[in-house]
């Protein structure tokens, strides 16, 4: 898939991680903090931090894809079900989630793993959905009181174990995820 850049002359992919990768370290900086442990996260919110992100780099930074799009041949959402779909997140998920105050960390992973595989498997974004799903971890993590995630685990380690929670969660079973964020929760204390 062409990703349209703004940043002119960049046709490597390799580059463009980088300089998505760079953005993503500023936007993450600022986030911090922003949100309080009160706040309630939004589709709009969602809408917003990818916008800050890579506005700089996409013109459709921030828009609901208009193409259909796949990991090899595991297809995420069709493009027309996306504005729906990301209506339900917000009422089934993130209003029922967040603020992510849960005092036991057994629901705190619960919930991080089904936010997460749920938005991953939406797909709202022709880039960067992933990492908006870390960035929405992240900072529902802040809200539970615990440190910045690391997921150098899933990207070192267990990217194939993360590709199978994801798609495990198209049954509703996230079990696998939270298998996965309970390690990266572990990691993440260790190291703060």
């Amino acid at each position: 898939m062409s990703r349209c850049s703004r940043t002119v002359g960049i046709k490597s992919p390799k580059e463009m991680d980088e300089i998505e990768a760079r953005a993503l370290e500023t936007t993450m900086a600022g986030l911090v903090g922003q949100y309080s442990e009160r706040h309630r996260f939004t589709t709009a919110d969602l809408r917003a931090i990818h916008k800050s992100w890579l506005d700089e780099i996409y013109e459709w930074a921030g828009d609901y894809r208009q193409v259909n799009v796949s990991k090899g041949d595991f297809p995420f959402a069709a493009a027309v079900r996306v504005p729906v779909l990301m209506e339900q997140l917000e009422k089934d998920v993130l209003a029922r989630y967040t603020p992510c105050n849960f005092s036991e960390r057994a629901d705190v992973v619960r919930v991080l793993a089904e936010a997460h595989v749920e938005l991953v498997l939406i797909h709202p974004f022709r880039e960067g959905n992933g990492r908006l799903a870390r960035i929405l971890s992240t900072l529902m993590a802040l809200q539970a009181g615990l440190p910045l995630l690391d997921f150098g685990l899933i990207a070192r380690e267990q990217m194939e174990s993360y590709f199978a929670a994801v798609q495990a969660g198209l049954d509703k079973n996230y079990k696998p995820m939270e298998q996965l964020f309970g390690e990266i929760i572990e990691q993440s204390l260790a190291v703060s």
